[in-house]
Parts: structure tokens; sequence; C-alpha cells
């Protein structure tokens, strides 16, 4: 898909991996929507863009409604969408500290998983009835899962759930996409650069860095983007989650 002219929402569009995104969209001429929770961050984020700040939380699906109303009242129907909302919650199951709380895990859930979907089922409805571009296409989406899908690290069970739920749903959802020119893709991405990252010291952010094989560092939000810009890009690109880590495989802890 070109994305010269095209309306496209970023969730999570205020920092770290939505707000690269968000800039790489605009640069290449979309008109953008960030949703986010924090709508002082995307605002400040949306100025130097030139794009609409609208306050999300991806859990509720009101929220969610009335945030893509508002964009599609100031952009037009969304052919671009681009999940990066999402927690990234720690905790055992049992430790000294007791039982993880029900409450805890359902929140990764809803925010990582349901708002996940909660934001593709509103693209699928506003895209439906749009004239499909010269491709065939009338939207993709990209979501947002994680390596931990694959390798969750102890104290990881909600977020690797969350995040396996996004893996999971990625070819159901192309495939129910197919008949109305929607591709859906997901990036897993490995250990990045992102604000919780780089509030641990740069002793631990180093560690990190060096426990991936190639290139041996964090990744960078751009890098998220660019790959976000390359799915987009390519209409043979559906069903597929994509993992970029630089060829890390987790270990246990």
């Amino acid at each position: 898909m070109e994305i010269q002219g095209q309306s496209a929402i970023v969730t999570g569009g205020g920092s770290g991996l939505g707000a690269a995104t968000a800039r790489m969209l605009a640069d290449a001429g979309a008109k953008v929507a960030l949703l986010d929770f924090n709508i002082e961050a995307a605002e400040q984020h949306a100025a130097t863009i030139g794009g609409l700040a609208l306050r999300c939380d991806v859990s509720d699906g009101a929220s969610v409604e009335a945030a893509f109303n508002a964009a599609i009242a100031a952009h037009g129907a969304p052919r671009i969408l681009v999940n990066c909302a999402g927690i990234a919650p720690a905790q055992k199951i049992v430790s000294s500290k007791g039982t993880m709380p029900l409450d805890a895990f359902v929140r990764a859930i809803n925010v990582n998983l349901i708002g996940t979907f909660a934001t593709l089922r509103m693209l699928f409805e506003a895209a439906a009835g749009e004239t499909p571009l010269e491709t065939g296409e009338r939207a993709v989406a990209v979501n947002t899962a994680s390596i931990a899908a694959y390798e969750g690290q102890i104290g990881q069970t909600a977020y690797a759930a969350s995040k396996g739920g996004v893996v999971g749903l990625t070819l159901p959802a192309a495939r129910e996409g197919a008949s109305l020119g929607i591709r859906v893709c997901t990036i897993a991405p490995g250990i990045f650069e992102t604000a919780m990252l780089k509030s641990l010291p740069q002793a631990a952010q180093e560690s990190l860095g060096q426990s991936v094989p190639f290139p041996s560092r964090l990744g960078q939000p751009e890098e998220y983007a660019r790959l976000a810009r390359f799915i987009i890009e390519n209409p043979m690109l559906n069903g597929e989650v994509i993992r970029l880590d630089g060829a890390l495989r987790m270990g246990p802890k």
C-alpha cells in the first residue's frame, strides 16, 4: 500500500515504538492519529509531526470506538492501523510477596490482547465500505506481539499469554480480512529501547543489549517503524508474524 495520503491510526503513539511509527507514517505523507492513554505525551508528539492526538484506553471498547470515530471525522476511514499500545507486567504466580492477583493477569489480557482486537474490529468495520486501492487492498493492520509469546520468562505468565494471543489472532484475522482486502500482520520485537528500559541503570541496559547475538544492543524504535513500513508497503505480506530480535532466544530468567 502506498502510504502517501492515507489515513493512519497508531495506538500507543505517544512514546516508544508507537511514537517512532507515527513519525515514520507522517514523514511518508500519511494523515496520522495518535491514540494513547497518556494524552499529554500524545499531544506533545502529535505537535511535532503534524498529527492528531486522541485519548484512548484500548482495554475499553467505548473508548476505542470514540477515538476511532474522532479520527475518522478528522481524516476519513483508516487504511492503516499499527497497534503499539501495551503494558509489560512482571510478576511470579507465587512469590515471597504472595500469590499473583488474578486482576493483574486480567489487566494484561485486557490491554495487550483485547485491546488489539478492539482496534482491529474497528478497522475492519471502517475499511469494509471503502473503495479498494489499485492493489485491491482496503486496509492493513500491523499488530505488536513479543518474542515472549514464544519464550516467556519466569514472571511473564500474564505478558507472554497476552502476546501469545496476539500471535494466535494474526492468521485467522488475516483469513477473515482476505475477502475484504484487509491484510493483518504482527511484529514480535525482542528487547527494544523503550521508556521502560530507559529507566533502568545504564549498566543494566548494556547487559540486556549484550544478550542479543547480533547486533549486540537494544533494538531502536525506528527499526520497528522501518519493518512496519515494509509490511504496509508490501501487499504480499499477510497473516505473518515476524520476529525482530537480532536472533535472541530468551532463557528462563
